[in-house]
């Protein structure tokens, strides 16, 4: 079960992981990898999923900053990203049901000096 101390305790990251073939530009830290392993009864790979699924329409953005809020009374949740605070969403997607652990989470997006991958990390991690 995830909580807020323990997804506090990654700072910085060991390993970058791929997690699917279908998004081998996208990789994910110790903290972000913990999180998709952890984030409700089955994990939250889905949520690592759909985060990599809108990355060809954001190569733009140098920078993405993703919040997933649930609805604890339905379990119905939204999953935004913006390119900065105070700017309006560039992705919004309603999720009709998950069982993630948290209320919100944040998770970022960055691309890694190599030119050929993002990284999605925890805020602490950056």
């Amino acid at each position: 079960m995830l909580s807020k101390s323990v997804l506090a305790q990654f700072t910085g990251t060991e390993n970058y992981t791929r997690w699917s073939p279908l998004f081998p530009s996208v990789v994910m830290t110790d903290g972000a990898m913990y999180v998709a392993g952890n984030g409700g009864s089955h994990g939250a790979y889905w949520l690592m999923d759909a985060i990599a699924s809108y990355q060809p329409g954001l190569k733009h953005l140098d920078m993405q900053f993703w919040k997933l809020r649930v609805c604890v009374e339905d379990r119905t949740a939204l999953l935004t990203c913006v390119a900065d605070t105070g700017l309006p969403p560039v992705v919004r997607q309603e999720i009709e049901y998950t069982d993630f652990d948290l209320p919100e989470i944040d998770l970022w997006v960055a691309p890694m000096g190599d030119g050929k991958h993002l990284v999605i990390m925890l805020p602490s991690e950056y």
